[in-house]
């Protein structure tokens, strides 16, 4: 089953796989078609940026510029990582725009919940990490809910969510400003 959710990442395809709280929706972050495709079904303006999700610091090291952050600020955001916080950090200059949106920064997060991880590793790089839903609905919770809105022949990794109620909490890495509650 991660093979095959793999093999489709591979194939710029957008796949749906349990996080935390509810279903995300995924894609190659460094394919501008499967970026596209995946704002296409969520129905979702490039504008507003994305958030990747990774097993591990170093996979988000090639789109975030932390020379642009202090060691305080640094062990701000580490001190709640691997865990449900996604930070907003300064994105580097070559980050591809459809993954900023219209912002310098980039929301990121290092997971760690274990289907996650695996994936990730698996995959080699960070994912793309939206909820699965049309924008304006509720998040799906199950691989059912997620075929009910995307199909059943959508790819989807079919694990349980984590049992968390909330999606992550969203933090500004430069400020510590609470943006979203978890």
């Amino acid at each position: 089953m991660l093979t095959d959710i793999v093999a489709a990442l591979r194939r710029e395809q957008v796949i749906a796989y349990p996080t935390e709280a509810v279903f995300g929706l995924g894609c190659d972050p460094d394919s501008e078609a499967a970026v596209s495709t995946l704002l296409n079904i969520k129905q979702r303006p490039w504008t507003k940026g994305l958030i990747l999700i990774a097993a591990d610091y170093q996979q988000l090291s090639p789109y975030i510029d932390d020379t642009q952050l202090t060691q305080t600020q640094l062990e701000r955001v580490f001190a709640r990582w691997p865990g449900p916080v996604t930070w907003v950090m300064p994105a580097r200059r070559q980050t591809p725009r459809w993954l900023t949106g219209q912002f310098t920064t980039l929301a990121v997060r290092v997971t760690a919940f274990a289907p996650v991880i695996q994936l990730c590793l698996a995959f080699g790089k960070p994912l793309v990490s939206t909820s699965a839903n049309l924008s304006g609905t509720p998040p799906a919770r199950s691989a059912a809910e997620v075929r009910q809105q995307f199909g059943h022949d959508f790819p989807v990794m079919d694990l349980e969510v984590g049992g968390r109620l909330n999606p992550s909490e969203i933090r500004d890495a430069l400020t510590g400003e609470l943006i979203r509650h978890g």
